[in-house]
């Protein structure tokens, strides 16, 4: 018996409150689980600052990996197994991929990769063949076995069929993110028929399609899918935690490189702030560490970093309004730029725009920047037919990217201008904040 057909004597299981039973039998499987590479994706949020919206969010990157491994395993071993078109050889590939295409996440994920411009696939790749725990667990199966699982989290590897398990517009990833993160925010917006869709999946040469009975299922998921990010991943208050949270970062970096003294030294960016971030470094980021600058930085000199991070700690979160970038907003902002200068506000830090934009569904488009395999119905007859082309409501949604603009801004800093009563009014007014807005005008 080789390592990578290698089992466990006895089934492992997590109890799960989405899929109520995880379960792993192989020991390359419990061996990763057990690396401390993995491990570090506990001290990881899911939804990085929706824990500051919905009080529940709290669940990590180490739950949803574990959940997204369980649908993979449910989809190889119960739905393509003894099918002609599956390869069973692919099976412990498409398990390890599953587990491991999450553990490059950074604290608080995608804002903090945004301000350092880092990407979290790159270091999952890295971490993958690199000198790891996890390296060396996947190497036990086979010289090249961790250099496949990194070309499958890189969308290079020779199965597409295997890529679009856990990267495709109906995927295991995105099928357990969004259950789990309605879960743990309380909404019901995630909920779709996970069993039926699993049910209908076919495994076909380069992909995975869905019969054409499973149709009605797969619109109830692209529908929950749209509700979650603007219901909830585009949530306004998160949006504005999520703004400090990146001017804490860009203000550190500011004063790091301007020979600030930090009281509480940053030692755990430098490699950051440098732009030189090896895996050793990257990997002793999670978000206790994130938390504890933080929360030293409410006592630093530079009033700035002390006040972000304060608002950050204690929920102090940036008031918004609608903003479109029209011509006559973009004057406005202007204007306003101008008025927070004169009032003493630095419109660097405390004058955001922050927009979010997502497109629920859409077509492979040849020649656009990003690729997007579609959804593939399996029809009757036999024939492949992509999903917009059956689906009226899908069809409706295809294509059309929705964005949202807002402005954020400091509504506490501007009660606070009893000696500026004019520049005030003038803010207001831009503003369009009135006395029901808490303000003596």
């Amino acid at each position: 018996m080789t390592y990578a057909s290698e089992k466990l004597p006895e089934e492992k299981v997590f109890k799960d409150p989405v899929h109520r039973y995880i379960h792993v039998r192989d020991k390359i499987i419990w061996d990763l689980i057990g690396t401390k590479e993995f491990q570090r994706l506990r001290r990881i949020r899911q939804l990085g600052t929706t824990f500051l919206t919905f009080h529940g969010a709290e669940h990590s990157r180490f739950n949803h990996s574990l959940g997204v491994y369980e649908i993979v395993r449910r989809i190889v071993d119960d739905v393509f197994r003894g099918r002609p078109e599956w390869n069973e050889d692919e099976r412990l590939l498409s398990l390890c991929a599953a587990l491991l295409h999450d553990v490059g996440h950074g604290p608080f994920s995608h804002s903090f990769e945004k301000v350092f411009h880092l990407d979290h696939e790159d270091f999952t790749q890295a971490i993958i063949l690199g000198n790891t725990e996890i390296n060396r667990v996947l190497s036990n199966a086979g010289a090249e076995f961790p250099k496949k699982v990194a070309e499958v989290i890189a969308k290079t590897y020779k199965n597409k069929q295997v890529i679009s398990l856990i990267s495709s517009q109906i995927d295991a990833d995105r099928m357990d993110y969004l259950q789990r993160d309605a879960f743990y925010t309380g909404v019901q917006y995630g909920h779709f028929d996970m069993e039926r869709i699993l049910r209908v999946m076919r495994p076909r040469e380069d992909q995975v399609v869905i019969k054409y009975s499973g149709m009605h299922a797969v619109e109830d998921y692209i529908m929950s899918r749209y509700q979650m990010y603007w219901q909830v991943y585009f949530h306004p208050v998160t949006r504005s935690a999520e703004v400090i949270l990146s001017k804490i970062l860009h203000r550190a970096k500011a004063l790091y490189e301007n020979n600030y003294s930090f009281q509480a030294d940053p030692v755990h960016f430098y490699s950051i702030f440098k732009g030189d971030v090896t895996v050793e470094d990257y990997l002793k980021l999670d978000e206790s560490i994130i938390l504890y600058y933080f929360q030293e930085w409410q006592k630093e000199k530079d009033p700035i970093l002390s006040d972000l991070c304060n608002r950050f700690i204690n929920r102090r979160l940036f008031k918004y309004v609608e903003f479109q970038p029209s011509n006559e907003q973009l004057m406005k902002l202007i204007e306003l730029t101008n008025l927070f200068k004169k009032a003493g506000i630095d419109p660097e830090y405390y004058l955001v725009v922050d927009s979010s934009s997502d497109l629920p569904y859409d077509f492979y488009r040849p020649g656009e920047e990003e690729e997007r395999l579609p959804i593939h119905l399996l029809m009757p007859n036999g024939e492949i037919r992509e999903l917009s082309r059956e689906s009226e409501i899908v069809d409706a949604i295809t294509g059309k990217r929705r964005t949202d603009h807002k402005l954020y801004f400091p509504l506490d800093f501007l009660k606070d201008f009893s000696e500026k009563r004019n520049l005030k009014k003038q803010i207001l007014e831009i503003l369009q904040l009135t006395d029901k807005d808490g303000f003596i005008l």
